[in-house]
């Protein structure tokens, strides 16, 4: 796996975020592809991902990653992406050609995007939704009030209103979400975003324990380690407020198992 993206340059979120999964994920011949290269244009005090000045954008990206996914010989990709708030369209059409490149270069292949908000801007929105993916997400993060101090470029209520659109843009598309918790959350702010996720339509919801990147000052330090069953807990919770999986436990990040996530609910 690692020598295969090596060789024709693509970057994956497994490596860049430092994910506990990777071995397992890897071992199964899964990866998380990571487009528009590996620096982001945001400094958020959770994320293990470089920050910094990020490099043009590559065209020919999009078939890449189409035919490593081909060689690889996977049923179900995941696309996510550094945040791009320095070019125009924010990587919005670097998602959509991923996607039109691999529906022509293998087209059995499901495909679950995980994207950033775009600055909330409709038509990049809608763009990427037109691509028609199989399941869209938009990861949260946190709950509403340790935004400003944690991911001060972001807001808690756009990423709500992009969730929003997703679901009423298209009724095939599955809508995803995640967060992370260990951060200095209360226990009722964890409901609560359960609750903020399934009013906008949620299909799929992830829940992990948050792990510093780090010791230094540039990332937040974890305040609480959760036990099994309180992430069962809210496992329970989310299913009850009607979304149709819950992803719950300590190693749970954004796309483990995204393939099972999908058929669970289309499925029922």
């Amino acid at each position: 796996m690692k020598q295969l993206l090596t060789s024709v340059s693509l970057h994956t979120v497994c490596e860049s975020a430092q994910c506990p999964n990777m071995g397992q994920c890897w071992g199964q011949g899964v990866a998380t592809f990571m487009i528009l290269g590996d620096r982001c244009t945001r400094a958020c005090k959770f994320c293990a991902v470089t920050s910094g000045k990020p490099l043009d954008v590559d065209p020919e990206e999009p078939l890449r990653v189409a035919q490593a996914i081909k060689k690889l010989g996977l049923k179900y990709a995941v696309i996510t992406s550094v945040t791009r708030d320095d070019i125009p369209d924010e990587g919005a059409g670097q998602f959509a050609s991923t996607v039109r490149n691999i529906r022509m270069q293998c087209p059995e292949v499901k495909v679950e995007l995980l994207v950033p908000d775009f600055s909330g801007r409709g038509g990049l929105i809608e763009q990427v939704i037109s691509s028609k993916p199989d399941v869209i997400g938009h990861n949260i993060e946190m709950v509403e009030r340790l935004f400003p101090s944690i991911r001060p470029q972001t807001k808690y209520r756009r990423s709500l209103d992009v969730l929003q659109v997703f679901k009423e843009n298209n009724d095939d598309i599955l809508v995803k979400s995640g967060f992370m918790i260990g951060l200095g959350e209360k226990r009722d702010e964890i409901f609560k975003t359960i609750d903020d996720l399934a009013n906008v339509g949620c299909n799929i919801i992830t829940i992990g324990q948050y792990l510093s990147p780090s010791k230094t000052e540039r990332h937040v330090q974890v305040k609480k380690f959760y036990s099994p069953e309180e992430f069962e807990e809210f496992k329970i919770y989310g299913e009850k407020k009607g979304v149709g999986f819950v992803l719950s436990g300590p190693l749970v990040r954004s796309s483990f198992m995204a393939e099972e996530g999908y058929k669970n609910v289309k499925l029922g």
